[in-house]
Parts: structure tokens; sequence; C-alpha cells
């Protein structure tokens, strides 16, 4: 999977909450390993917050991502 297709997937929690979409990455800059999703939450009509999730939360990447975890509304 090219790290292009990552962009704008869903995200979502183990009880199938849709978390938001993951809008950047954060990189190892020693090995250039991804070591965190950044997911874009839309929190207002015009305001939107960021999560930084690390890549050890996520169960499995299909459709859209599955964390391991349920995250706070």
């Amino acid at each position: 999977m090219n790290i292009k297709q990552f962009l704008g997937m869903y995200v979502v929690d183990n009880n199938a909450n849709v978390i938001g979409k993951v809008s950047d990455f954060e990189f190892d800059e020693e090995f250039g390993n991804i070591t965190h999703l950044i997911i874009s939450q839309k929190s207002g009509l015009l305001s939107q917050s960021e999560l930084v999730v690390s890549l050890e939360d996520v169960e499995s990447i299909g459709d859209y991502i599955l964390l391991n975890m349920i995250c706070p509304e």
C-alpha cells in the first residue's frame, strides 16, 4: 500500500465510532518509519482538532483503519 493511500482514510475505534480521517504522519527521523498517525477530527461547524495516535494502537488496515482502543468523544 502506498503512503498516499492512507491520507483521507477513515479511522474507527474498536466500538465502531468514526474518529476522523488521517491527515498526516509523524516519522522516526533516524529510520524513516511512520511512528504516529495524525487524525483530523471535526469538532464543530468550522473547527477541527487533531488526534495523534501511535501505530501500536492500530489493530488493522483495510477499507478503514481500525484502532485497538476506545477514543473519547
